[in-house]
């Protein structure tokens, strides 16, 4: 990935990553602090899948999954050079069984801290 297709540097140092994270930490107007999700476990499997599609980079989209927790949910994107922009790319069935062979893959798996 390029600087022209990314337009931020995409490695910062610790101490500026740090003084990110406190400040939102710090932000009271995004939620209530005490549940507050501090940061995410992600399993190596998952950006395994995702790294293997065809793609320029990951974009990772926030949710709730069905037991009421906060989670990111990973996608390749690749850089469309006509439009400038990111387009997702989906990962394949993980199966035939129980799946449309046209339902494309969103990868999951990442647990928020607190608790994990």
């Amino acid at each position: 990935m390029s600087e022209e297709t990314f337009p931020e540097p995409i490695q910062i140092p610790l101490a500026t990553a740090k003084e990110w994270e406190k400040r939102y930490q710090d932000d009271t107007t995004v939620e209530d602090p005490k549940n507050k999700v501090k940061s995410y476990l992600i399993p190596r499997e998952s950006l395994e899948f995702v790294l293997q599609l065809e793609a320029d980079a990951v974009r990772a989209y926030i949710g709730i999954n069905d037991q009421g927790e906060k989670t990111l949910l990973f996608v390749g994107a690749k850089f469309d050079k006509e439009t400038g922009q990111y387009i997702d790319v989906y990962g394949p069935p993980a199966s035939q069984q129980n799946r449309s062979a046209a339902e494309e893959i969103v990868y999951d798996g990442v647990r928020s801290c607190p608790p994990y």
